[in-house]
């Protein structure tokens, strides 16, 4: 790994892969750190907000969202991503894990190891299935906790996003955490991003939280394309008996209040729950069944809804 990476994982008391964990000895004081934290937050907010920059090589970025965690987010993001390059052979397909708390997206797309490096200092993305991902996950050790505030969150974001040598992408999908905090604001207020697609499931409590997501996007400027209802609804596998068990059409009624377009429905299905677990999602490993199809129309609308790439 790259030793301004060590550097930061050592300050944080995090054990990257192939070093060991720094010494606590000679740290400093808990109270001088909090002082340093928040000097470092007064001069960054004191300075505006910062220019969006493109990521070099990246044609268009789409966020995948949710308010509350728990949603399918990073499943829908993994089978999106999939989805996007199965419609369409052409197109060079990237994926960012941007939840740096709780990485899922090495596990979903099977994949382990540290990225290599070029002559240039920049991480390269592993690969699998096709698409370049990029995750903390491979970063760290897998049971390492990530216990930062949001100023390193939000550094490590930037290295994940401007130190990666994507090389030429038609899309990076970035998977982001849940909620609207600082890595949401971040990414939206550093890189331009062509949409933001919300995720989530019928149920009332889920509703609320998408409902700010929503709002939140649209405060920083970037376009929400739609939202997908998840867990829409559950068939017996003996009788075919369709029962909806977080609720119905509760994203529908919330897409016409907020005046969006709903992307598509994905039902709750153990093959989606298992595909996913064992690193083959079911876009890749049942491209015939209604789950990946439903995935793949979900693709298909989102492009629909991108604006023209620039030339």
């Amino acid at each position: 790994m790259a030793a301004a990476w060590c550097r930061v994982l050592r300050a944080a008391r995090v054990p990257c892969r192939g070093a060991r964990a720094a010494s606590s000895s000679g740290s400093a004081s808990s109270s001088s750190r909090d002082e340093v934290l928040q000097d470092k937050r007064a001069r960054i907010l004191s300075q505006g907000l910062p220019k969006q920059k493109p990521i070099e090589g990246v044609k268009q970025v789409l966020v995948v969202a949710s308010g509350k965690g728990g949603v399918g987010k990073s499943t829908a993001a993994v089978n999106i991503a999939l989805a996007l390059a199965a419609n369409d052979s052409t197109k060079e397909v990237g994926l960012l894990d941007a939840d740096i708390y709780g990485p899922s997206i090495p596990k979903m797309m099977n994949l382990k190891g540290n990225p290599e490096l070029t002559p240039k200092n920049l991480m390269r993305p592993l690969k699998n299935y096709g698409i370049a991902c990029m995750s903390m996950g491979f970063l760290i050790d897998e049971t390492a906790p990530v216990v930062w505030r949001g100023l390193m969150v939000m550094s490590a974001v930037e290295k994940l996003l401007r130190q990666v040598d994507w090389g030429q992408l038609d899309y990076l999908v970035i998977d982001m955490p849940p909620g609207t905090g600082d890595v949401q604001l971040s990414v939206s207020q550093n890189i331009p991003v062509a949409g933001a697609v919300i995720i989530s499931t019928p149920q009332d409590v889920a509703l609320l939280d998408a409902r700010k997501g929503a709002e939140m996007f649209r405060k920083v400027h970037v376009p929400v394309l739609g939202l997908v209802q998840n867990m829409s609804v559950f068939q017996c596998p003996k009788c075919k008996h369709e029962t909806h068990i977080f609720g119905a059409d509760g994203v529908r009624d919330l897409a016409k209040t907020l005046g969006l377009d709903v992307l598509g429905d994905i039902p709750l299905h153990v093959n989606i729950r298992e595909t996913c677990d064992s690193g083959q999602p079911v876009v890749i490993s049942q491209p015939q069944s209604d789950a990946a199809k439903a995935y793949l129309k979900i693709a298909m609308e989102i492009v629909r809804r991108l604006p023209v790439p620039p030339a």
